[in-house]
């Protein structure tokens, strides 16, 4: 889960808080969520930025960003050519992003930019990610009941007790970053790679506003795409640094079972109790031995491949460094800087 190269996670935070905005077709409420989250920071006496990504509208929506931009030093826009998704949106929004807390929220208005001051107050009692949960919810029923679904799955499958993961509206301490790989509909899982990674994850109630313009661009079909990722997600957290762990132990449990199936109908053949060759059993014990091999092969194959792939980063998450190798490590960096520019 590596971002090596992307974001430096040592590098000193430009503003306090950056907010990252993904818009597709919304043009109506950008500059009414400006104005709120201008309004809201400048009243808490946080300097901030705000970096808006056009994920392929064609309602003319990165327009008014540029205008904003045009009259506020503090607005940002990165535009894509088309379509490529949430989770690529906020990607790139990451990568730009300088200040020391990172937001993520919705451009649809029904994020409450009043609730910044209590995301920052649980990243200042030691979260290092806060989600927020949308306790009463101003959606229809084919969003709220898979919703529903898809959080009881990733709990249980994580160990996890966070009510709303898919909120938009999340606060980061923006030096995790760094370790968090954002693609296809990964966003939906930020809060369970955090915890799969060791980090402090919590939860803070939100309120949640009606919908003012246009339509949710998500339905009850995303609940197929979340199982889908949710096994991506869970596998490759858990056994992304020991495959074999997972295809060989299912791949011996099948071939043990196959193996005393077999016996079984070796001691019956043995006693002389009829013939076996036309036992459905026998052929359930042959085909588990071989997928049980075969399972056993791809985990040494993944093993194999893993080796020469494999890198620090995915092994481990280190919390703190200090001492010696600090030091040693901003002494050669100011000699790198000292050389370059002689």
């Amino acid at each position: 889960m590596s971002f090596a190269g992307k974001i430096d996670p040592l590098a000193p935070g430009i503003v306090e808080c950056s907010f990252v905005i993904p818009f597709l077709n919304e043009c109506e409420s950008l500059e009414i969520l400006y104005g709120e989250v201008v309004d809201e920071c400048e009243t808490l006496g946080r300097s901030f930025e705000l970096i808006f990504v056009d994920d392929g509208s064609t309602d003319g929506g990165e327009d008014i960003v540029r205008r904003l931009a045009a009259k506020d030093a503090r607005v940002s826009l990165v535009r894509f050519r088309r379509n490529f998704g949430k989770s690529a949106a906020l990607s790139a929004g990451f990568r730009e992003a300088v200040g020391d807390i990172v937001f993520t929220m919705d451009a649809d208005l029904q994020d409450n930019p009043s609730e910044i001051g209590n995301f920052l107050k649980a990243i200042d009692e030691g979260q290092d990610c806060v989600t927020g949960w949308k306790q009463v919810r101003n959606d229809p029923l084919d969003k709220t009941l898979p919703s529903k679904l898809f959080n009881g799955a990733v709990n249980k499958a994580f160990g996890l007790q966070i009510n709303d993961h898919n909120c938009g509206f999340k606060a980061y301490r923006r030096e995790i970053l760094a370790e968090l790989e954002m693609y296809g509909e990964l966003h939906r899982f930020v809060p369970a790679l955090l915890h799969a990674r060791g980090y402090k994850v919590g939860q803070i109630p939100v309120q949640h506003r009606a919908r003012r313009f246009g339509v949710s661009k998500f339905g009850a079909k995303r609940l197929i795409k979340g199982a889908l990722d949710l096994l991506t997600v869970w596998l490759t957290t858990r056994y992304a640094a020991r495959p074999l762990h997972l295809f060989g132990g299912g791949g011996l449990a099948l071939s043990a079972l196959g193996f005393a199936i077999l016996g079984y109908l070796s001691v019956l053949w043995v006693i002389g109790l009829g013939p076996i060759g036309n036992r459905p059993l026998l052929m359930l014990g042959m085909l588990l031995v071989l997928f049980g091999g075969q399972m056993v092969s791809v985990g040494l194959v993944a093993e194999i491949v893993l080796r020469r792939s494999i890198t620090e980063g995915d092994k481990y998450s280190v919390a703190e460094r200090s001492g010696a190798i600090v030091e040693r490590e901003l002494n050669e960096r100011v000699a790198q800087e000292i050389a370059a520019q002689l």
